[in-house]
């Protein structure tokens, strides 16, 4: 790591220890008069180093804003404001990298760029509106010259400081695993320290959201390792566009139509844009909701996803016992861990927050339940679900500068009947049941008797749950078999329930 850098970093934080230290005397020889505001006070001083610090330590302090089991909340509420500040760099700076990565003559490729006003600045790069040489109106991403050593040495820092956190405080790291958190999120950034990468998330992007009526990603004209040039969206950001020039049906399915993407992107994708501020969004009246910026990104693995699938079959079925063991099975139950514990505190939960309703699930508050109530147990959260939990929150803010009277819940029940749909539809392919088959084949039977409990259950009047046994999912087929028949069951019960919705709605339309 360069001498200099390290310098700052260690300037920063210790400038940070140091006003702690002299917090923490202060208030031992006089009590401050209102805690609350001392507390926060020492949050925004987080906040503010970790902006200080750059863009990697702010994605780190927005992934631990997700993490309520280990950070307090007046902590949490601050790194939820975290956000890329910087001072716009004049244009002089760039020009080399524009030259580097296009010819000396690159200019020859416009016939106008704007650079005296950059559309964004952020410590990674700045932006610029340009007319391309045939009169494609675009944006020029560059990035900023250096960037990429300053995050690359950041990161190796706080790998070298994960490692010694783990031999000085193993019991934590057991459950909490920092190393596999900052995992995820040098995988998630890897691609904005590379624009080419970052254009191939668009691509993906594109495709993920064809499906959606209302939402776009801007066209990849050209990609270079440190210079992307891509069509513009129009419109603003959606927090600072004005709702009253939308009609209300317009707010209600971008809103929707955001919500139902970051729900596909985590069961049925399982690949999503990991970072959907409302900077990232951009709103027009009459135009598509444009999602940018995709140099951060998510990718679940199948299991996972499953898992999650499984996860929020049983919370539809209030079973809290069910609920723990497949949380456990996403992570990893340390050797201390309290599994019984964890299980009845899940069966006292579910139902509080839920109702044991499909109708009623919500992922953020269930998310940050579970979440306290695994580390307080020794129980090893997927670090994954710190990245998901960051996306959700994210566009679920993003959606409340223009629709905020939009439900999460019944979104998500409308969605959830073509989510099932799909993970059946790959659960039956020939290659998934192949597979699913070769498994069951080689593997013990305990599945088989589960299954037979679970239809016993299913036939029985009055039968609205079933449970688990003591034996984890222990090959991905038991997965897939649990999930199977859960889904078929949702699916039914979803259909059911939308003719009610729907017989309702008619009766009061005749009234």
């Amino acid at each position: 790591m360069g001498l200099s850098r390290l310098q700052f970093v260690a300037k920063v934080l210790g400038q940070l220890f140091a006003d702690e230290v002299g917090r923490a005397v202060k208030s031992r020889r006089r009590p401050p008069v209102d805690v609350e505001e001392h507390e926060r006070q020492r949050a925004r001083n987080v906040r503010l180093a970790l902006e200080r610090l750059g863009p990697f330590y702010i994605k780190v302090g927005q992934i631990l804003s997700t993490r309520p089991d280990f950070i307090r909340p007046s902590l949490i509420t601050e790194l939820k404001k975290l956000h890329d500040q910087v001072s716009v760099a004049p244009f002089g700076d760039f020009e080399p990298v524009l030259a580097e990565e296009l010819s000396p003559d690159w200019k020859l490729l416009f016939l106008d760029m704007q650079t005296q006003t950059p559309l964004g600045a952020a410590s990674l790069a700045q932006a610029y509106r340009a007319t391309l040489w045939d009169g494609t109106p675009a944006v020029v991403k560059i990035q900023r010259p250096g960037i990429k050593q300053i995050v690359q040495q950041d990161m190796a820092l706080l790998r070298r400081a994960a490692r010694l956190m783990a031999k000085a405080a193993p019991r934590f790291n057991a459950v909490i695993d920092v190393d596999a958190m900052l995992g995820v999120v040098f995988d998630a950034m890897e691609p904005e320290l590379d624009f080419i990468a970052e254009a191939r998330n668009m691509d993906q992007g594109r495709s993920s959201v064809q499906k959606f009526k209302h939402l776009s990603v801007p066209d990849v004209l050209l990609a270079m390792p440190r210079v992307l040039i891509q069509s513009l969206a129009p419109g603003v950001s959606i927090r600072d566009a004005h709702p009253a020039a939308f009609t209300v049906e317009e707010r209600l399915a971008i809103g929707r139509d955001l919500l139902a993407y970051i729900y596909h992107g985590f069961f049925v994708d399982r690949y999503f844009h990991a970072d959907p501020h409302p900077g990232n969004i951009f709103v027009y009246p009459g135009q598509k909701a444009s999602l940018i910026d995709w140099g951060m990104v998510g990718r679940v693995d199948r299991r996972t996803s499953m898992l999650m699938v499984l996860i929020l079959l049983t919370l539809g079925q209030n079973d809290g016992h069910g609920l723990s063991k497949a949380w456990i099975e996403m992570g990893r139950a340390t050797p201390w861990a309290d599994a019984g514990g964890f299980a009845n505190d899940m069966s006292r939960l579910v139902p509080k927050i839920l109702g044991a309703s499909l109708a009623d699930l919500n992922f953020g508050v269930t998310l940050t339940a579970v979440l306290k109530s695994a580390t307080k147990r020794g129980v090893q959260t997927s670090p994954v679900i710190s990245l998901l939990g960051k996306a959700f929150g994210n566009i679920e803010g993003s959606i409340r500068y223009l629709a905020p009277e939009l439900s999460l819940v019944e979104v998500f029940e409308d969605e959830l009947q073509a989510i099932m749909v799909d993970l059946l539809r790959e659960l039956l392919s020939k290659q998934q049941a192949a597979r699913t088959a070769m498994e069951l084949i080689l593997g013990s039977t305990a599945i088989i008797d589960q299954l037979r409990g679970l239809m016993r259950d299913l036939s029985t009047p009055g039968s609205s749950r079933f449970g688990f046994d003591n034996r984890s999912f222990s090959r991905q087929s038991d997965v897939d078999a649990w999930v199977l028949l859960g889904l078929s069951s949702v699916v039914l019960s979803l259909e059911q329930r939308l003719r009610n919705r729907t017989r309702r709605t008619t009766t009061y339309n005749h009234r």
